[in-house]
């Protein structure tokens, strides 16, 4: 049986970071895309006061490395090159998935 888990929607504009169990057991909480280092503290800051997760699954705009979990030339100020997956992963402590925004909504379309 699956746990708590977390979801992130990395967004050009806006992060969306959720836990929950499910549909009926989810914290939501939303904040705009500013730096990369305020944008990931206040993800790691979410998750560590939302409680334990089992993993993390993250959705980002791009263009992206998938393997290596970080965003790469996109237009967006600032955000070239900056590693997502791994200070996420390490400062929360738990495994990530790392999909583009399109290949993450194309996986909640396939799960029904």
């Amino acid at each position: 049986m699956i746990g708590r888990v977390g979801g992130i929607e990395a967004g050009g504009t806006k992060w969306v970071c959720a836990v929950g169990t499910g549909p009926d057991d989810i914290t939501v909480a939303s904040f705009p895309t500013t730096t990369p280092n305020e944008t990931i503290g206040r993800v790691v800051t979410f998750f560590r006061e939302a409680g334990g997760v089992e993993a993390i699954g993250i959705g980002s705009f791009g263009p992206v490395d998938l393997a290596r979990g970080r965003i790469t030339t996109t237009p967006k100020p600032g955000w070239s090159s900056t590693d997502v997956a791994e200070p996420i992963g390490s400062a929360v402590g738990v495994p990530v998935a790392f999909e583009t925004d399109v290949g993450a909504a194309a996986l909640h379309e396939m799960a029904g």
